[in-house]
């Protein structure tokens, strides 16, 4: 994924994209491969995009036990890894953006879980979910292997059916993307949307008839993202912070107390942004005395988000961050509430980082004095989040780009 001219493009200071070019850990991702074929899509780019030739990925991509529902033939077979339930990533770094590598992942590619028992959910599971005979047909006698998994019409989490993704929800991620430097929005990093690709008609149709008790309604889509790892932070991947802590700092490279100490600063400035956002994306809402942000439904930091190598927190499912509305009275105690939200999230990934540099190069002191010191460190230029030291211990104070300060709030975040 390259600039047409293979320079990197001018933009601001926290959202650049440039040519693939050699970059450290963790450099080809691992992972279970998964093979996809590719066919040709007809799909909707973010508009931060537009500026570069992506041609290259009108696609949308099908697992081999799928493809007989295609009219079209495949363009070829792709070699991804498997990632989360839906998606598939590409193993080698397709860009650059801020001076790390990112990778393409594709979101609603199919699962192999069935949702409703312990049974593998493969083509045959699929013919017998469907009532119509072209399809069980089709899906019966189709050849090649059986990887992968499918794309079902069942109705799933409102928005998207399961095994694949819904143009509702692939719409809001875009409008998230719309509104951030490429990856920056007021300090809240996320992993950009590059393209949205749709099911054609007749594979729509036929994946429909896939269901078990409620049809999903809307259009199929599959989202194209770029993300800089496969790392989650406790769920959804095979290597989080939480559970293998020590395969991480392995994998990118945390090999003495500089980095280790730049990784801790980088995760805690990118997840207090998080657990600030809405406090970050304050504005005046178009009904009298209220006031809106965003603000996070049904996504969390320990399984929606990704760490980069060099620690800083990109969310990837950005379908459930929506704009939410609020009485003037309230804003503080949503502020609060979304702190809450994701704090202990956070915390516990923090001790996990902490800890492994204890471990591997030396204690550093004082548990509460070292995260005191990590604060300071981190939050020192953010402008919607500044640390306030107290005989009680450190205040967390958010601010908000109307510069109200009669809406800033304090949130104690270490009692001494």
């Amino acid at each position: 994924m390259l600039p047409k001219d293979g320079v990197p493009v001018p933009s601001s200071a926290t959202g650049r994209l440039g040519p693939v070019r050699a970059a450290g850990p963790p450099g080809r991702l691992r992972g279970s491969p998964l093979e996809l074929l590719e066919f040709p899509a007809t799909s909707v780019t973010n508009p931060q995009f537009l500026r570069f030739d992506l041609g290259r990925w009108d696609r949308f991509f099908l697992p081999p036990g799928m493809a007989a529902l295609c009219d079209d033939r495949a363009l070829g077979a792709l070699e991804m890894i498997e990632d989360d339930n839906r998606t598939a990533i590409l193993p080698e770094p397709v860009a650059t953006l801020d001076g790390l590598p990112f990778y393409l992942s594709v979101k609603g590619v199919g699962s192999s879980l069935d949702p409703f028992s312990h049974r593998r959910l493969d083509r045959r599971f699929a013919a017998e979910l469907s009532e119509d005979s072209d399809v069980r047909a089709r899906l019966s006698h189709a050849g090649g292997t059986d990887s992968g998994g499918i794309i079902t019409g069942e109705l799933w989490l409102r928005g998207s059916p399961y095994g694949g993704q819904g143009l509702e929800h692939a719409e809001t991620g875009l409008a998230v993307c719309a509104a951030a430097d490429l990856t920056n929005l007021a300090g809240f990093r996320i992993a950009p949307i590059v393209k949205v690709a749709f099911l054609p008609p007749e594979v729509e149709r036929r994946v429909r008839t896939i269901h078990w008790y409620r049809r999903f309604p809307g259009r199929f889509v599959q989202e194209l993202r770029l993300v800089p790892s496969n790392v989650r932070i406790y769920f959804h991947a095979r290597t989080t912070l939480g559970q293998s802590i020590g395969h991480v700092f392995d994998l990118f490279g945390v090999d003495s107390s500089a980095r280790a100490h730049r990784f801790q600063v980088n995760f805690v400035r990118s997840a207090v942004a998080l657990l600030t956002l809405f406090a970050r994306t304050l504005e005046h809402d178009a009904a009298p005395g209220r006031l809106s942000g965003l603000d996070f439904e049904d996504v969390w930091l320990d399984k929606d988000a990704v760490v980069a190598p060099d620690g800083t927190v990109f969310f990837v499912d950005l379908e459930g961050i929506r704009r939410t509305s609020v009485e003037r009275a309230d804003v503080r105690e949503k502020v609060d509430d979304q702190v809450y939200r994701s704090l202990y999230e956070f915390m516990f990934a923090y001790e996990q980082i902490a800890n492994e540099s204890a471990r591997r190069f030396g204690d550093f002191g004082n548990r509460k004095r070292r995260f005191e010191s990590v604060l300071v460190e981190a939050l020192r230029d953010d402008p919607y989040a500044r640390v306030r030291e107290e005989p009680g211990g450190v205040v967390l104070e958010t601010r908000n780009p109307l510069n109200d300060e009669s809406l800033y709030h304090q949130f104690s975040l270490v009692d001494r």
